[in-house]
């Protein structure tokens, strides 16, 4: 386990609101916007302990994201989405603490390579870039079929200088007889990425950039995905965690993410903020309820 424990400065809040508000300059030692500041002071946040899987949960505002973004800078983990700017982040961030775990023979361990955040932000702009992708390579391939049939059965080009070296590589390739027609056009206008639903798009996303070795924020995972690609995802990281040494972080309000084997779930919605069993949690709760409620409709079905 990489990350042991995590320790937020809410003691030093006051000193670091002042600071700031020094910097800013004027008489009333003004400060835009205080955020973080505050937010896990009232639920009285002081330390993190974490698991192989840890969970974050809570619904929207209750600093679940928040908290996994401030790990992530603190850490200096790889990310594509920017984290938020605001006035006080960086000098919050720096007044966070951590301490790593030990291997087998009692030596800390360092923060692997290759660790990273990723976000519901990364994995939409991924379908957006491929989808954008395809449809270029969709433009593409309509002027690969024009060109094939004129270099094929066109004049031979004669080259005169270095300008005429490309159009008399395409035309060489074109005429070859190993190159059919739709191997040409795939290797002059691009392979397109195969996109299927959203959800499967979103799995086959983690498949592809989840390492052994390695500690993962995860930011709402589940974005997109249905139930049946939730509980497929859930496999995923309980096989990366329990035999490929991951570690992962994770903040969701997923009922199947909260149940994760051996998660150790913080409730951000409780003040203080407690460690809770996925089946206590208020989430949970309400689908549990409102299936109990319907459950005839389920046993009607069954017989």
């Amino acid at each position: 386990m990489y990350l042991d424990s995590f320790y937020l400065p809410i003691d030093k809040e006051e000193y670091l609101l002042r600071e700031r508000g020094a910097h800013n300059g004027g008489r009333n030692l003004y400060i835009d916007n205080p955020y973080p500041c505050g937010l896990f002071a009232k639920k009285q946040l002081r330390e993190v302990q974490f698991k192989k899987i840890t969970v974050f949960y809570g619904g929207n505002g209750s600093g679940k994201s928040t908290l996994l973004n401030l790990i992530a800078e603190k850490l200096e983990l790889n990310r594509i989405a920017p984290f938020n700017s605001d006035e006080m982040v960086a000098s919050y961030v720096k007044a966070c603490e951590y301490s790593l775990g030990y291997d087998d023979e009692g030596f800390h361990h360092r923060i692997p390579n290759g660790s990273r955040i990723i976000s519901s932000d990364d994995i939409f702009d991924y379908m957006l870039t491929v989808r954008t992708n395809n449809d270029e390579i969709g433009e593409s391939k309509e002027e690969a079929r024009d060109e094939w049939a004129h270099l094929k059965f066109g004049k031979t080009i004669k080259m005169s200088g270095m300008q005429d070296y490309e159009a008399l590589r395409m035309q060489v390739l074109a005429g070859r007889e190993s190159v059919s027609r739709r191997k040409f056009i795939q290797q002059t206008a691009g392979h397109e990425v195969k996109l299927n639903s959203n959800g499967e798009t979103a799995l086959d996303y983690f498949e592809k950039r989840l390492k052994p070795d390695t500690l993962y924020c995860l930011d709402e995972p589940e974005n997109s995905m249905s139930p049946k690609m939730q509980l497929n995802l859930v496999k995923m990281l309980e096989e990366l965690a329990r035999y490929c040494g991951c570690q992962f972080i994770i903040a969701t309000h997923s009922p199947f993410l909260l149940a994760l084997e051996g998660a150790r779930i913080y409730d951000l919605d409780a003040a203080p903020v407690e460690i809770k069993d996925w089946w206590g949690l208020e989430n949970t709760r309400i689908y549990y309820e409102f299936f109990k409620k319907h459950h005839k409709l389920f046993e009607r079905e069954t017989e």
